[in-house]
Parts: C-alpha cells; sequence; structure tokens
C-alpha cells in the first residue's frame, strides 16, 4: 500500500493530472470512502458501544474482517443484516460500511442509494452530512458536474463539519466535467484556506500544481 501511495505522489508532481486520475481515479474514490467511513465508524463506535449489544458487536466485527479481506459482495451481505435487525445504533454504523462494501465491489449505484437513505434518515446530523458527502463523492465518476453539486450545495454552505471535504469533492467534479479553471479556483481557494485541514491544504496544493498552477 505504501508503494501505491508512493507512486501516486511522485506522478501527481510529475504528469498532468488526467493522465493520473484515468490510471488512479476509481481506487482513489474507493480509498478515500473507506477512510472516511472508518472515521466516521470510530466516533460513532464511541457513541453507542456503551448501549450496544454483544451479538451486534460480534456481527459487526466479523463483517469488518470479510471488508478488510477483500470479501466485498459477502461483506455487505453481513452488514445488511446488521441494518436490518441491529441495535443501538448499530444499523446506521453498518449501512455507511455496506455502502463502501458496495462500492468496492463496483456496485456503485448500490451505494449512493444508500448514501442518499441515510443523508434523510441518519441518528445525527453529522452522519446524514457524512453520507450526503459519500453520495457526492461516489457520484463522482460519470455523473454530471451538476448533480455532484446538487448532492454537495448542504454542505458547502454555512458553518457544516463537512465543508472544507465537500469544496474538495466540488473541485474534483470541476475537474473532471473539464471545467479546469474553476477546478483551479476551487483548489486554489482551499490551499490557501488557514482554516481548513492540513491534508486538504496539502492535496488542493498537489492538485493546483498538477493543474498548472493557478489560472
Amino acid at each position: 500500500m505504501a508503494d501505491v501511495f508512493r507512486e501516486v505522489d511522485e506522478e501527481l508532481r510529475h504528469e498532468h493530472y488526467a493522465k493520473l486520475w484515468q490510471k488512479y481515479g476509481r481506487y482513489v474514490i474507493v480509498l478515500a470512502v473507506f477512510i472516511v467511513v472508518g472515521t466516521a465508524a470510530n466516533v460513532g463506535w464511541r457513541e453507542y458501544v456503551r448501549a450496544a449489544r454483544e451479538a451486534d458487536g460480534a456481527q459487526f466485527a466479523a463483517a469488518v474482517e470479510l471488508f478488510a479481506a477483500g470479501k466485498s459482495s459477502e461483506a455487505a451481505t453481513a452488514f445488511a443484516g446488521l441494518v436490518a435487525d441491529g441495535g443501538d445504533g448499530y444499523p446506521t454504523l453498518a449501512a455507511l460500511q455496506q455502502a463502501a462494501a458496495l462500492a468496492s465491489g463496483g456496485d456503485q449505484q448500490g451505494a449512493i442509494a444508500i448514501y442518499d437513505r441515510l443523508a434523510k434518515t441518519a441518528d445525527s446530523d453529522l452522519l446524514q452530512g457524512l453520507a450526503r458527502l459519500l453520495g457526492a463523492l461516489s457520484a463522482l465518476d460519470g455523473a454530471a458536474v451538476g448533480e455532484v453539486e446538487r448532492r454537495l450545495a448542504p454542505l458547502l454552505a454555512g458553518q457544516s463539519p463537512w465543508r472544507y471535504s465537500a469544496r474538495e469533492v466540488a473541485a474534483l467534479a470541476a475537474q473532471q466535467g473539464g471545467k479546469l479553471d474553476e477546478a483551479k479556483k476551487l483548489f486554489t481557494e482551499l490551499a490557501d484556506d488557514a482554516g481548513a485541514p492540513a491534508g486538504i491544504r496539502a492535496r488542493a496544493a498537489e492538485m493546483l500544481a498538477a493543474l498548472g498552477g493557478a489560472s
């Protein structure tokens, strides 16, 4: 895995972004989904663990192991069982992981459908925002720019905790749609925003350099 990241980093610095996206785009999207979902799952786990049932915990752990082993279809089925029958917060966490497993197995539309449902029904505003962000991220590969922007709109306004990630996805959507000037503008704003997380600022600067700098 470390070798993959080194290769991506090297190509970001030496090749046009479009070529890199063609080679790594789907992998990067799926990996980003894993990272964000994993973070959310850890947050959710702390919120729910005291009340969680032992059987649900064992089932969830087993499903996570299947996912980690690359058995996406089996993991999706296992998470689906918890979505239907789990208690004490597990259905929401399991649904997020089920969507990630479906995306990993190539079923982007199935994943998006779950994210869209969670964006309306998840247990908290934080998780609803996360679901909306992940839905936009999953739709990025092949969706029209306007569709991605529509999904991101509630996160880009105000002080959503996901606003910086949403701006990053919006910049990627602009680039994907051939709107390079808009993409450069968005990446420049992110790279220069002192309030943005360091990782997002660093990625924005790399993407801006790969696109030839500010317009």
